[in-house]
């Protein structure tokens, strides 16, 4: 390893040290989710946070839009927006000669942080104008396509309780979040911690502490921590054993389960890996970093059949008895 990625090394704890710091005077508690979203954040990807209202979801995407020299862009997603309400559309204009022609208006997905605030409320013909724009960071419009700002990420809200005016999203987009984070009820002492900051007289605000270049530099570094063989073979096995009827499946996948994780899903475990093993200040992934991305990043990647949407089982169980399950290494 270079000198020079060992000193980036130490710049990226650093600043992602402040950066979670600068998050924690405005956000109390939910560390998991926090560093969820930095995660998703280093590594280039998209987040979903799920949970009831009023757990400070939406305060958390803007705290960190706050905290990062970027721009923001919040999209209210409501049963009547449409897709141009999200992406720009052309418009037709008049030059000072009264000859017409058209210009691109560009919509707010035009931004470096998207808050797609309660994005299951959309009708799925508007979900689905996200889909090119987190995977391939572009959108076409009339035949030509425009290229996103870097970096560039979806951080979307949905209420997991109230059905009503809600659409599920397409899997394909599901497929697209790099992590699904659930926002929980905060215990006694953070609740009281919360009260004491939003109910005096100033509210604590984050500023900013990293710019979109450190951010483009810390991806990039990511990606240069090394994963050993036996480490990738272990993300794979895991991924492989979400899928009923393959060699790796357990009883309870068999079971419970109807579609597995994608390819994307490994590529997820692995990146993750890897910003755990940088802030850990080791240079190569271990089979706990592995473990410990399995549950965000592929909660929201099965599918249960009937019998498992019957008995009321859920993702985060069959995940976790796949990893007491699929050892670390194969015995030949």
């Amino acid at each position: 390893m270079s000198d020079q990625i060992a000193e980036q090394a130490v710049e990226f704890r650093r600043d992602y040290n402040v950066l979670r710091d600068e998050i924690g005077k405005v956000i109390v508690g939910q560390l998991e989710v926090v560093d969820g979203v930095l995660t998703c954040l280093f590594c280039g990807g998209n987040a979903l946070l799920e949970g009831v209202p009023g757990l400070g979801k939406t305060m958390l995407i803007r705290t960190l839009s706050e905290a990062l020299s970027l721009k923001f862009s919040r999209i209210q997603f409501t049963p009547d927006l449409m897709p141009a309400d999200v992406i720009g559309t052309n418009m037709v204009m008049e030059d000072a000669k009264g000859r017409r022609y058209f210009e691109f208006q560009r919509g707010p997905i035009f931004g470096n942080i998207i808050l797609a605030d309660e994005i299951n409320r959309a009708t799925p013909k508007t979900q689905s104008a996200l889909l090119e724009a987190m995977q391939e960071r572009s959108v076409t419009v009339a035949g030509i396509i425009h290229q996103l700002d870097l970096p560039f990420f979806v951080l979307a809200t949905q209420n997991p309780i109230e059905m009503e005016g809600t659409y599920p999203l397409p899997e394909a987009q599901v497929d697209r979040f790099l992590f699904k984070l659930i926002v929980r009820t905060p215990p006694l002492d953070e609740l009281k911690t919360i009260l004491d900051r939003t109910t005096a007289a100033e509210e604590p605000q984050a500023s900013p502490v990293l710019d979109g270049p450190a951010a483009l530099k810390y991806q990039r570094l990511v990606r240069d921590v090394v994963v050993a063989p036996h480490v990738q073979d272990y993300a794979a096995r895991i991924v492989l054993a979400t899928h009923p009827e393959s060699e790796y499946a357990i009883d309870v996948t068999n079971k419970y389960v109807r579609y597995g994780g994608s390819p994307r899903a490994a590529q997820t475990l692995i990146l993750a890996g890897k910003v755990a093993a940088l802030l850990d200040e080791r240079y190569n992934v271990s089979f706990e970093d592995i473990r410990r991305a399995v549950l965000p990043a592929m909660r929201h990647r099965l599918i249960l059949n009937f019998e498992g949407e019957a008995e009321g089982i859920i993702t985060d169980e069959v995940l976790e008895q796949i990893l007491s399950e699929v050892p670390t290494a194969v015995t030949v």
